[in-house]
């Protein structure tokens, strides 16, 4: 089987049954990582949150990002604040789930992930994209981007925008999501407290979105995923 190229292993040892877990990460993939099984990785400790950190392939290298969770992401025992580059043999602790990183995948490795299914492709964005809470008043909703503009604000008695937030940092609308020319941005509304894209602020000029980003307002996180199928 032929390799495809720009590809990583995250292996962890579940502490409980000693079950050794291994996945490989495609070119392309992003693989989220939490308690929740809707996850690319879950790991079901109640030391991890639910949505915890997101794995990216940005630009020729896999980065790491916490998504606001209670107990943090550490690299190599440093806490993490921001999207964080990995290099082969990097250490992943969320806490206390260990997860070791490899940019070394060997064949017989890459053809055990496909056969298991253990194997992390990019998505294929052929359906609605979904933002996912993962910190903030509303932890754990998800939202289907149903029409093709978006706009996010603070709940209130008269809101018209299609996504609203509990989260009294939110503005009152905050930002706005369109798909146009088969491309998702972002854009912010002259919010109060900003727009944060993979922790770097957003403007008024439209920013492309990708599978696996990370958009904070206010004190609310989410996670940009696209379809799988």
């Amino acid at each position: 089987m032929s390799q495809p190229e720009g590809i990583a292993k995250l292996t962890w040892n579940d502490p409980t049954t000693g079950e050794r877990h291994e996945f490989v990460l495609v070119e392309g993939a992003s693989a989220s990582i939490g308690r929740s099984p809707d996850n690319n990785i879950c790991i079901p400790e109640r030391h991890v949150s639910r949505g915890h950190a997101i794995i990216n392939f940005r630009d020729g290298v896999f980065t790491i990002t916490d998504l606001g969770s209670a107990n943090g992401t550490y690299v190599n025992d440093r806490k993490i604040s921001g999207p964080y580059v990995l290099t082969d043999g990097d250490v992943i602790r969320l806490y206390v789930p260990v997860l070791h990183f490899s940019a070394i995948v060997s064949e017989e490795e890459l053809d055990r992930a496909y056969k298991t299914n253990t194997a992390i492709f990019p998505a294929k964005g052929l359906g609605r994209p979904r933002l996912v809470v993962t910190h903030g008043p509303q932890e754990g909703v998800e939202f289907i981007l149903k029409e093709d503009t978006v706009t996010i604000g603070r709940i209130t008695a008269d809101a018209t925008w299609e996504i609203t937030l509990n989260d009294r940092a939110v503005s009152r609308p905050h930002c706005r999501l369109r798909f146009q020319n088969e491309v998702w941005t972002i854009l912010d509304l002259a919010s109060a407290n900003g727009t944060l894209l993979n922790g770097e602020p957003v403007s008024a000029t439209p920013v492309p979105l990708n599978d696996g980003d990370v958009i904070t307002v206010g004190e609310t996180t989410m996670l940009f995923r696209l379809a799988a199928v």
